[in-house]
């Protein structure tokens, strides 16, 4: 069975490379470009795997990694942070409950590497 991947970020351009590329690896996609839908479609699309930026409209990165851990539907799905903001000095302030944490610029076949050691939701 395919995993299902949540890509959430609000560079539109980025999102869409990104949801090519997993697609073309053989991953099943959708898109959120702020915290609230990407919440909202956690909910409806049911992914496996959220990728998930931390700078984002609406609600936070922070707050959305938060509210999936934290609810029943949501906390079994696994949480890739892909940021270009510094996380090491901000995950001290902010702890984050994620599965994988990497740095833009990233590299795609670490990515896919990352992402396919990640369990199907349950």
């Amino acid at each position: 069975m395919k995993k299902k991947v949540l890509i959430v970020d609000d560079e539109v351009h980025l999102a869409r490379i990104l949801q090519f590329t997993l697609e073309h690896a053989g991953y099943i996609t959708d898109t959120a470009f702020d915290g609230r839908e990407a919440l909202e479609k956690a909910s409806t699309f049911a992914p496996d795997i959220v990728l998930l930026d931390l700078s984002l409209p609406v609600m936070d990165g922070y707050e959305v990694c938060k509210a999936l851990k934290a609810g029943d539907k949501t906390n079994n799905i696994s949480v890739v942070i892909l940021s270009a903001r510094d996380i090491k000095k901000e995950g001290v302030e902010k702890p984050l409950d994620a599965d994988v944490i990497m740095e833009k610029p990233f590299n795609t076949e670490n990515l896919l590497k990352e992402l396919a050691k990640l369990p199907a939701s349950v």
